[in-house]
Parts: structure tokens; C-alpha cells; sequence
């Protein structure tokens, strides 16, 4: 069975009202673990005006909606780093209410900003993981990724957990800072680089990002895989009803050992999580 990393429920599509794409219901949510196998996952918030589907969905939704389904839901928490007193409604949810994590990041400032460092200071005071989603205008660095190596080397305790897809074009040596690309993946990206050296680095396998970044080189894939398989989490960004989820049939497709797909499968995430 598999544990995901990274889900959404909530109101995701407020552009579209009264009709267009829609985020499932919990039980939706629920109902659609079951079909794929996965016996675990993770509720992810959105609460920043970045978020680019347009719409939010809080951490006490998330908090809600893993209490109907306790043993197979996780809810993590997330604020937006401009809002006040945002250490101490952090201390709230993770003591009072239990949130396992903070994310997704996904707001308009440098990975660096000084309004972000109290967010890191507490992920790292009650161990928690904090995932984040970077892109060319949201949770911003540059090529080579030195805002989030500076964080890894400033917050050693704080376990950083990375995608979206100015993250994963940072898989090659040729990082083109966003979008898609194909073809073969250059040696040197700054992934392989921050893995190697920065033990608190996590990698977020979902969505489009992750799968492109998985499967645009097979070669290239296996021997990263074989790298960092110990810190790899497999995810699909779930969120919208019908949505096609090639994650699950990549991951379930590829040759490794077993120790390898039990440890990307759950056994990661398990051990990040303390569960």
C-alpha cells in the first residue's frame, strides 16, 4: 500500500463558479484512495493569494475533514508567511490540533525572505517537514537553487520537502527555470547537487513537475533513483475530480528493488513523519 504525499481538497477553483473543474469531497477523496491502492494521504492547505488554481482551502478544513477519516488521513498546516502572529497559530495547530506538517508553500516571495525564516525556526522547534511548491513567481529562486540552498544550510533541523516546477527543471544541468522540457537531462542539476550534500532535503514526486522530471530520461532516472530513493516520496497532487494521475502507474511500472519501493511507496514518509 502506498502512503501520498501531497493531496487537496477545498474550494480550488473559485474562478470557475458555479460550473467548471471541481476538488472532490473527503469521502470522494476517500473513495478514490480505495480504487488506486493508496492507503494513506496527505492534506495539504492553501492559504496564500499566489495559489494558482484560485482558490484556498484552509488548514482547519484539513484539520476537519482527517478527523472523519482519521486512520487515513494526514493534515498538514499552512499559512501565509505575511499574516501576524504566525508562530503562534502555528504552535496552535500543531499542538492543539496535531498537523503534521506545514504546506504547501506556495506564496509570492524569494525562498529566503525574512518572513518565511520564523516558519522554518518552527518546523525545525516541533519537527515537522515543510513542503513547498516553487515556481517562477511563487517561493522564487534562481538558477542553481541558491535561496534554498542557503535555508538548508541556515535550518539544518528543518526538513525541506521539494516541488513544482521550478524545482524540478533544477533536475538538469541546463535548468531552464520552469515549465515542462523534454529531452535527455544534463549531468550537474542543482538537485543532485543539494541531495548530496544536505541531509534535510525531501523530494516531492507529484504532479506534472515530478512525473516530467521522472520520466523525460529513463537512463538519467534510474541511476538518480538509486541516488536518492532514501529521501523520495511518492505523491500525485490529487485535487480535482476525474483528474489523470500518470504518477501511479509510473511508480508502479518502475524497476527497483523492493526495499526501494517500500521505502518511496511509505516507508519515507513514515519515518518523516514519526508514524
Amino acid at each position: 500500500m502506498l502512503i501520498d504525499f501531497h493531496v487537496h481538497l477545498g474550494n480550488c477553483f473559485r474562478h470557475e463558479y458555479p460550473r467548471g473543474r471541481r476538488s472532490p469531497s473527503v469521502h470522494g477523496l476517500v473513495e478514490w484512495m480505495d480504487r488506486n491502492e493508496i492507503e494513506m494521504a496527505v492534506l495539504l492547505p492553501l492559504e496564500s493569494p499566489e495559489v494558482h488554481v484560485g482558490g484556498y482551502y484552509l488548514s482547519e478544513d484539513a484539520i476537519e475533514d482527517r478527523d472523519l477519516y482519521p486512520e487515513r488521513l494526514i493534515a498538514f498546516c499552512c499559512f501565509d508567511p505575511r499574516m501576524r502572529d504566525l508562530p503562534a497559530l502555528m504552535d496552535a495547530f500543531i499542538e492543539r490540533h496535531g498537523a503534521r506538517g506545514f504546506g504547501e508553500a506556495l506564496n509570492g516571495l524569494a525562498f529566503d525572505n525574512e518572513l518565511n525564516l520564523p516558519i522554518y525556526e518552527k518546523c525545525a522547534e516541533h519537527g515537522i517537514p515543510y513542503l513547498f511548491d516553487m515556481g517562477p513567481t511563487y517561493c522564487r529562486d534562481e538558477r542553481g537553487l541558491p535561496r534554498l540552498e542557503r535555508m538548508l544550510q541556515r535550518f539544518p533541523q528543518c526538513q525541506f520537502v521539494g516541488h513544482g516546477p521550478a524545482f524540478w527543471t533544477a533536475i538538469s544541468g541546463d535548468d531552464p527555470r520552469e515549465g515542462y522540457p523534454d529531452g535527455p537531462i544534463e549531468p550537474g542539476g542543482a538537485i543532485d547537487r543539494l541531495m548530496a550534500g544536505h541531509e534535510n532535503l525531501w523530494l516531492d514526486m507529484s504532479a506534472g513537475s515530478g512525473h516530467n522530471a521522472m520520466t523525460r530520461d529513463a537512463e538519467f532516472a534510474r541511476g538518480f533513483i538509486e541516488r536518492h530513493w532514501r529521501r523520495m516520496l511518492f505523491a500525485t497532487d490529487y485535487f480535482i475530480v476525474g483528474q489523470s494521475v500518470p504518477n501511479i502507474e509510473w511508480f508502479r511500472s518502475l524497476d527497483i528493488s523492493r526495499k526501494q519501493r517500500e521505502a518511496i511507496g511509505s516507508g519515507n514518509a513514515r519515518r518523516l513523519l514519526g508514524i
